[in-house]
């Protein structure tokens, strides 16, 4: 006998060998047919699966969030084998479940099409209908291979060879169809129910190699609900309105061309956002950091000694002369961080206890190198700017700037309106620097911090852990904040570091005189400016705030009559402060509405004959037909009140009396 524990806390005897589904049926009948799948301490694992001694056991239904992987993968399955069957000859490779939903990669001589997908979607649904059983088996690594090999399937038995020695070959079986699979499964077919949709079809290398052949990948979504899917759909749908590619056209922003492939061409509407968000960055860290500026260029013996090298170097550009290497045989890359060019200012002086924490920060320039498939407008380009800074620190010093950094990354995502925020830990990837001692104290500490953090914000914000998505050199808490359409981005990171300092020679000398080696914190808040500028005009739907717009307001007129007026209105505008431009050209009122509405511009003031003979002037803000009118004066001051940034505002409000 065994005994089993469950999350009620009650434990139970069992048969030696009892599966999952023996033990759902043990409790109700009803909870075994609601059932797909168990988790076995933590682990979801089939339904047919043995339970061992001593397990905590539960019983994993179709509503359980856990679910949703499984009927993400299970659809996977079913779309390779309505494929199969609609298409002979088809050679089915991967396919993983991915971040809302999944794919599978197929090689066939004709790639499919977007018309292709209403034709396997309903074969699918078919497929569904039939509830087969999903069966594990084990096989011998050459009966797999000889299997697919007999079947035409290559890729499958390359697959096979790719299994480390000590693995079992799965086989998953779905009625007469089978594949090469790890698991887990659903109990059934049926299970994965109807809510799912083909969403589009690409190229894709096997293996992301570009000298292996091309296969065919079509991505699909699947939920637990119809009302889960149709308000994913209708989120795209959202998201495809809000494309900061697309509004950066409208709204006049930014291009790229190819002969910059990965970088930012900055119109003056755009470069107003960046320095805007810029000069904001700058006042939040007036009074604790120092900004410097480190080198584009470096020797690569730099980057040697921090690991970068050695580490990152298929996504370093070099600089070159005439050949690979500069004149007196130094090899140069532009910096892909700025880390190591902070430790070698850190390093200039001698530092004392006394003189940390030393905080620097740096609006630097970084070059990656990105395949060009995998850029996307801002938000993944080779050439940005990083709101970056190092924090250099004693050990008894650690925790409370990592909280320190914590507030200011919150409040800052706070005066953006961003107030869903998960901080998620992640700890040490398998590939990594440094001892496990230091890892262990490195994590340790971060693991307190994410603590108090959850504590001070009293539940708001959530907390979550990422085991092995750490930084090669450490730990670091990652800031995930959520849109206004609900989506997820990771943007601001806080990295504890132990070893880039020791690798570099840095010390201080601490109180007995003894040379010690600082702590080093990596922390960004916006991460990449240029795609925390996409994020924030897709969040706004580029209707942004009054003190963030690149046009605040924008003066036009009903007729010619009061053309002076205008001239004169925007002349007090710009002297107030106000970012203004006009518009006096002899067009209607509301083809001047409809263009600068789809320039996103906030706010219009009309003028015509009476506003000219009254002073006052007409407000239509953007998005509302409304329009209000005001005496001029009162008019300037309500929005150079609005346009005044929330850091500078609530500094304000600081200063009033009590």
């Amino acid at each position: 006998m065994i005994e089993l524990s469950f999350p009620d806390g009650a434990r139970r005897a069992f048969e030696d060998g009892v599966t999952g589904r023996a033990v759902a049926e043990s409790i109700s009948k009803s909870l075994a047919k609601k059932a797909v799948a168990i988790a076995v301490d933590g682990v979801v694992q089939d339904l047919s699966d043995a339970v061992p001694d001593g397990a905590r056991i539960e019983i994993v239904t179709r509503e359980d969030p856990r679910a949703l992987e499984l009927i993400r993968h299970d659809a996977a399955h079913v779309m390779a084998e309505a494929v199969q069957e609609l298409y002979p000859g088809t050679q089915v490779t991967i396919g993983p479940v991915i971040e809302n939903g999944f794919y599978y990669d197929f090689h066939r001589n004709e790639p499919f099409t977007v018309e292709d997908l209403p034709r396997i979607e309903q074969k699918m649904r078919e497929i569904i209908a039939r509830n087969a059983s999903f069966t594990k088996e084990v096989w011998t690594r050459d009966e797999a291979k000889k299997v697919f090999a007999d079947k035409g399937e290559n890729f499958k038995v390359e697959l096979v060879d790719a299994i480390p020695a000590d693995q079992t070959i799965k086989i998953y079986r779905q009625g007469d169809w089978f594949d090469l699979c790890r698991g887990p499964h659903m109990a059934t077919t049926g299970q994965i129910g109807q809510s799912f949709k083909l969403m589009k079809v690409a190229g894709a290398y096997w293996r992301g190699d570009a000298n292996n052949p091309m296969l065919s990948r079509i991505y699909g979504t699947a939920w637990q609900s119809d009302a889960d899917l149709n308000a994913y759909l209708t989120m795209l749908e959202e998201a495809a309105k809000r494309d900061h590619r697309r509004l950066g056209r409208e709204m006049d922003l930014f291009h790229f061309q190819e002969e910059g492939p990965g970088v930012v061409f900055w119109h003056p509407n755009g470069w107003q956002i960046f320095q805007g968000l810029i000069a904001y960055m700058r006042r939040r860290l007036a009074a604790d950091y120092a900004e410097v500026n480190a080198p584009q260029v470096l020797d690569k013996s730099l980057w040697e000694i921090s690991g970068h090298w050695g580490w990152y170097r298929e996504n370093m550009f070099k600089v070159q002369s005439a050949g690979d290497e500069t004149d007196d045989e130094r090899v140069f890359a532009l910096k892909p961080m700025n880390c190591p060019g902070h430790v070698q200012i850190f390093k200039h002086g001698l530092k004392s206890y006394r003189d940390l924490p030393m905080r620097l920060a740096e609006f630097g320039a970084v070059h990656r190198y990105e395949p060009s498939g995998a850029m996307h407008g801002l938000m993944r380009v080779r050439g940005f700017t990083q709101d970056d800074a190092h924090i250099f620190c004693t050990e008894d010093q650690l925790a409370a700037e990592c909280l320190k950094i914590n507030d200011l990354i919150l409040s800052t995502y706070a005066d953006f309106g961003f107030e869903e925020i998960v901080v998620k830990l992640s700890t040490r990837p398998e590939k990594r620097v440094g001892s496990d001692a230091l890892w262990d104290h490195a994590e340790d500490v971060m693991s307190r911090v994410l603590e108090q953090i959850a504590a001070q914000s009293g539940g708001r914000i959530k907390t979550a852990i990422n085991p092995g998505e750490g930084a090669f050199y450490g730990p670091k808490f990652e800031y995930v904040l959520r849109d206004a359409i609900g989506r997820d981005w990771q943007c601001g990171t806080t990295q504890v570091d132990f070893n880039l300092p020791e690798r570099f020679g840095a010390f201080y000398i601490d109180q007995d005189g003894a040379k010690k080696t600082p702590v080093m914190v990596h922390r960004a808040i916006c991460g990449s400016m240029e795609r925390f500028i996409g994020i924030l005009i897709e969040n706004f739907a580029g209707h942004f705030p009054l003190w963030l717009s690149p046009v605040q307001a924008l003066v036009t007129t009903i007729t010619s009559d009061a053309d002076d007026y205008a001239v004169a209105v925007r002349e007090k505008l710009v002297a107030a402060g106000l970012r203004t431009s006009i518009d006096l050209r002899n067009e209607k009122i509301n083809f001047k509405v409809r263009e600068h509405s789809l320039a996103k511009v906030p706010v219009m003031l009309i003028a015509g004959k009476r506003e000219a003979e009254e002073g006052t002037i007409s407000i239509r803000r953007l998005g509302s037909r409304d329009q209000v009118s005001m005496k001029l004066e009162e008019a300037i001051a309500l929005l150079v009140d609005e346009a005044v940034p929330p850091d500078l505002k609530r500094a304000r409000l600081e200063r009033l009396p009590i």
